[in-house]
């Protein structure tokens, strides 16, 4: 154990330095390019810095957005080879049930018991922690902490977040989270064991089993504390989205990044104060004598005095949570998916309006379906149907996101970049998985399935492996404005493919193990004659897919830790796309742009467009200069561009500090 400590300890330090100092590289850089100005555009671009700061507070614990979104980059990265690593360990105990671990003692110390097995409570706190940690971690604070930060002020022409300071607290509150949650695998009875939904009565009572005990407490500090992460950040998004906009930035110029961005936002802003609560209550029962969860308990005989409690309470107000957090994972990886489709099929994205409101629905559905993570407790059938007409009506907006994504590939003249490889696999486990959720949807199904290898199937491939190649493909695509340099394109290329076809080996299987009975979370299948020796080869099969897809990640981690120090400079647009990042300074400063922020006169998808000299335009080329593609409504918008040019900004750094 404490071999596993250095290294997730390092793992997460290493993160921590490597976004500082990239902040270092780049800030010096733009400062070598500005000398390059004229003395005018040297003056304005020391206008467009602050004042002059400390290294600790210039690098560490920066206000620049950039920075920011580099540093959860880094640190849900090195939490998502935890987390992968977590399950990679259990998988071995599920698909070779006779193998001697005992060369695991080493990592794992007392963890693996007298037989050469994990401990089987330390298997329940592996499955428990890998969870949390995917869940929360890397696809909710690595997925949006990193993009929003990055691109919300990039593409909407801002020169930062609307509160640096509280953007800088927002990333040190999930740093903190963070060191709190690895503690947990340190106290004496270890992490949280009691799944990551962490239901009571068993997470309510510090007694009833080793997971539940001050490993749990920890959890809870690290989500209370996550959570105050989420909303500084999702206020400063907001707030930045609707009051920072450039000049000409109106809604429906945005691109589809930033309006998932900032639905998403307004998600969390609702829901993770829900989790908080139950949250707390959930402490009050374990340390304060409360009884919100608890009733008519019997420890090992022994009657507790609570009375009055539910425990079907803590389920409505985590899966209030739960089910938009479903949609605070992924929307963020559609609208990534959105930017990256359109613009390497050299298409506009088909149906922009649609789309918007395809995820304005998803959005508004998402607080009315909880219910059905609830079939099984127990609820009014009539209530149950209700919940699951709701769910299926979700497949709508769904549908309408995917037959858009296909239908701007139809025809289209497509890059294949590993972006974009990544963004079509990201659509293929979206409509693969979310299938399977209208099966689950069906409460009479639902029942029949709930807790089996098929739900674990299920929501790996619509929001665990969608999600994350959402994480992926952003990072293939906006590596370049990020750290100025380009990724191996091979490296890319099999990281995709070994990753891509090791996920569906992994998960497909898993629906023929549920519709056969099989139960999640067991730590040996021998509990019932139905599941001894059956599937063996299969699961067996599962782990070994398992492991490969592991193995392939460390391509994309040296691929990008490589590509930093020798990768080939990044061209100021190297996928030729019309957003506004592109149109900013290789290594921007402080600010973004040097001078006057740019305007806006064009939504973001003008691609391949008829009589166009180039199969793109930016968004800030004004349409008289493009007369020989305008189409008629859009000659009338010259008249308006010295509108566009007159509007006030009130730009903060406009003026010397």
């Amino acid at each position: 154990m404490v071999m596993t400590g250095v290294i997730i300890i390092a793992a997460l330090f290493m993160g921590w330095l490597f976004s500082g100092y990239a902040h270092v590289r780049t800030g010096n850089v733009s400062h070598r390019a500005d000398e390059l100005h004229t003395e005018t555009d040297a003056r304005e671009a020391a206008q467009s810095e602050h004042e002059p700061q400390s290294k600790l507070r210039r690098y560490l614990f920066s206000e620049d957005h950039k920075t920011i979104a580099r540093q959860y980059l880094i640190t849900g990265i090195s939490w998502a080879i935890i987390g992968i690593f977590l399950s990679v360990l259990f998988r071995l105990q599920l698909g070779f049930q006779h193998l001697n671990l005992d060369f695991l003692r080493p990592l794992l110390g007392d963890w693996i018991n007298q037989d050469g097995k994990l401990d089987q409570d330390f298997y329940l706190q592996l499955v428990t922690m890998h969870g949390t940690i995917m869940v929360f971690f890397v696809l909710t604070a690595g997925l949006s902490g990193t993009f929003s930060n990055f691109l919300i002020p990039l593409q909407i022409g801002a020169r930062d977040m609307a509160s640096g300071f509280l953007n800088m607290l927002s990333y040190w509150f999930f740093f903190t989270a963070s060191v709190v949650m690895l503690s947990s695998f340190f106290v004496p009875s270890g992490p949280a064991g009691t799944g990551w939904v962490i239901y009571p009565p068993l997470s309510a009572l510090p007694q009833a089993h080793r997971g539940s005990g001050s490993g749990l407490t920890l959890w809870l500090i690290s989500i209370a504390l996550f959570i105050i992460s989420q909303l500084l950040g999702g206020i400063n998004y907001i707030t930045t989205v609707i009051n920072l906009r450039t000049r000409g930035m109106s809604f429906s110029k945005l691109p589809l990044t930033i309006w998932s961005f900032l639905l998403t936002a307004i998600l969390g802003l609702i829901s993770f104060p829900v989790l908080l609560s139950a949250v707390l209550l959930l402490i009050f029962d374990r340390h304060f004598g409360t009884s919100f969860y608890l009733s008519e308990i019997y420890i090992k005989g022994e009657a507790l005095p609570n009375m009055g409690g539910s425990p079907i309470l803590f389920q409505h107000l985590f899966w209030f949570f739960g089910h938009p957090e479903v949609y605070i994972v992924i929307l963020p990886a559609l609208g990534i998916t959105s930017e990256i489709i359109a613009t390497n099929a050299r298409k506009p994205i088909f149906g922009y309006r649609a789309m918007i409101a395809s995820m304005i629905g998803i959005a508004f559905l998402s607080f009315i379906v909880w219910g059905h993570h609830m079939f099984v407790s127990g609820m009014n059938p009539f209530l149950g149907s209700v919940f699951m007409f709701l769910t299926l009506i979700i497949a709508v907006p769904s549908a309408v996101k995917a037959f858009n994504y296909i239908t701007t590939l139809w025809r289209g003249n497509i890059r294949f970049t590993p972006a974009m490889l990544f963004s079509i696999g990201l659509v293929s486990f979206f409509v693969s998985g979310g299938l399977t959720g209208i099966i689950l949807g069906n409460s009479v199904l639902d029942i029949q399935l709930h807790d089996t290898y098929f739900v674990v199937a299920h929501f790996h491939l619509v929001m665990g492996a969608a999600s994350a190649f959402g994480l992926l493909a952003g990072t293939y695509h906006w590596y370049p404005k990020m750290f100025g340099r380009m990724l191996n394109e091979k490296l890319g290329y099999a990281h995709f493919w070994l990753t891509f076809i090791g996920i569906y080996l992994v998960f497909f299987p898993m629906h023929y193990l549920g519709i056969a009975g099989f139960p999640r979370r067991y730590y040996a299948f021998t509990s019932y004659d139905f599941t001894k020796g059956t599937f063996a080869d299969m699961n067996a099969f599962i782990t070994i897919a398992a492991i490969v897809t592991f193995t392939a990640q460390w391509l994309f981690i040296w691929n990008v830790v490589y590509s930093y120090f020798k990768g080939q400079k990044a061209p100021q647009n190297p996928w030729r796309s019309n957003t506004l990042e592109w149109t900013a300074p290789i290594h921007p400063g402080h600010g973004n742009w040097p001078g006057k922020l740019p305007a806006v006169y064009r939504w973001p998808y003008d691609y391949s467009k008829p009589g166009a000299i180039d199969d793109f335009i930016p968004q800030n080329v004004p349409y008289s200069l493009t007369h020989s593609s305008n189409l008629p409504h859009e000659n009338e918008q010259i008249a308006l561009e010295k509108e566009v040019e007159a509007q006030n900004l009130n730009d903060p750094f406009s003026q010397p500090h």
